[in-house]
């Protein structure tokens, strides 16, 4: 497994992640606890060290899951563990009781007393709700805002650092890294939406996140790739049970991906041949720290490891991937 560092934090993470979310199912769904604990064990094997994971996964279930899996397994050395606080607004000033409240329900499921990571799981934008969940820049550095709650469970030894997950606004997005508080922040990053990356003019959607990567990259913050295969449409997936509910990522979107999806395994040569192509691409992008994946079955870890360990693409065929996906997205 290669690892890289972690912006300034001084960590050393596997290139691959292992994704608790929803969308593989694994630690959120009915899973039997014998195949959660064979998936763990072989990432742990094969030399990942960072699980990322969250309140609202699973409702909780995902952090429990993790949480006993782990205690049995008792990695060593000690594998990282980042979780996210998500706050619901609608009147409130002070919000630290929620962030403090959070991290301690985390902790208990997760079954440890302190985590590597912190995250804010809300997307911001200049208002309140201008997209599902969002919050403001002022909700996240005001006086009594999540900033001053996440900073309370750091001196309460529970946290050592703070990130970000980078969906908003990339004004609002910017305001908020440039304070200096964060040191990691995860993005939606892949062959078939590059946006986060840099700015692609014309447009106007929700997920278009307008280059606030680059801002990152120049703050020095490490830079963890989510959405990698786009929730499964670059994998040839069906569209997985969370896909069809959640609000942040429209199933529009995902039919759309799986179409340009098809369309680019036919010019590649086959499905296999993107799933490849599609990792490799965003491992071989200089700012990105490590790829988030989500796995659900052990063969699905070792697949991500030995794509991992090939040798970055060159300028040359990243330029290729991306503008066939680009030819093909202004196609239809």
């Amino acid at each position: 497994m290669l690892f890289r560092q972690l912006g300034s934090t001084g960590l050393a993470v596997s290139a691959i992640s292992f994704g608790a979310g929803p969308v593989s199912g694994l630690l959120t769904s009915t899973t039997a606890v014998e195949t959660e604990r064979g998936v763990i064990a072989r990432a742990i094997e094969l030399g990942i060290n960072w699980f990322d994971t969250a309140a609202t996964y699973g409702h909780g279930r995902s952090e429990a899951n993790l949480g006993t899996v782990l205690a049995e397994l008792r990695p060593d050395p000690p594998v990282h563990v980042a979780t996210k606080v998500r706050v619901s607004l609608t009147t409130e000033t002070d919000l630290r009781p929620l962030v403090i409240a959070s991290v301690k329900e985390s902790l208990e499921r997760l079954k440890t007393g302190r985590i590597t990571l912190l995250q804010i799981h809300n997307s911001i934008t200049h208002h309140r709700h201008d997209q599902p969940t969002s919050i403001t820049p002022e909700d996240v550095l005001g006086p009594k805002g999540l900033l001053a709650g996440m900073e309370e469970v750091r001196a309460a030894g529970w946290v050592d650092h703070f990130g970000l997950t980078g969906i908003g606004n990339a004004e609002a997005l910017t305001t908020v890294m440039q304070s200096g508080h964060f040191s990691t922040i995860q993005a939606p990053v892949h062959l078939l939406n590059l946006s986060a990356l840099r700015t692609i003019p014309g447009i106007e959607t929700d997920q278009n996140y307008g280059g606030f990567l680059q801002t990152a990259n120049q703050l020095g913050m490490g830079i963890f790739a989510i959405r990698v295969f786009a929730a499964g449409a670059l994998l040839g997936n069906k569209p997985s049970e969370h896909t069809l509910q959640t609000p942040f990522f429209p199933v529009a979107l995902y039919h759309q991906d799986q179409s340009h999806a098809e369309q680019l395994a036919k010019q590649l040569g086959s499905m296999t041949a993107l799933r490849e192509m599609a990792l490799r691409f965003v491992l071989s992008k200089r700012p990105i720290t490590s790829a988030i994946i989500g796995f659900g079955a052990v063969a699905h870890v070792d697949e991500a490891v030995r794509i991992a360990e090939l040798p970055r693409l060159a300028q040359q065929e990243v330029d290729e991937l991306e503008r066939r996906s680009q030819e093909i997205s202004l196609l239809t």
